[in-house]
């Protein structure tokens, strides 16, 4: 049995093709960001980005925030 292979291009091109036809272009965009990898290295980032952020800097700062929301808005 001989089965031929298209390449990767053409097979994915056909999916979004079908997806688009199926479930609509925005619902096929949620359904390739899903798949897609990331890039860059989360954790790294993430300890850059809190590096200096204590557990009470941290729950402060959603009490601020809890507190803004709170307040009535001016009319």
């Amino acid at each position: 049995m001989n089965i031929k292979t298209r390449p990767l291009s053409e097979v994915v091109g056909e999916a979004v093709r079908v997806l688009v036809a199926e479930i609509g272009p925005t619902d096929t965009a949620r359904v390739i960001n899903y798949f897609s990898v990331g890039y860059g290295n989360y954790t790294e980032e993430r300890k850059q980005a809190l590096r200096g952020y204590s557990i009470d800097d941290i729950v402060r700062e959603i009490k601020e925030h809890e507190n803004q929301e709170q307040r009535p808005t001016k009319s």
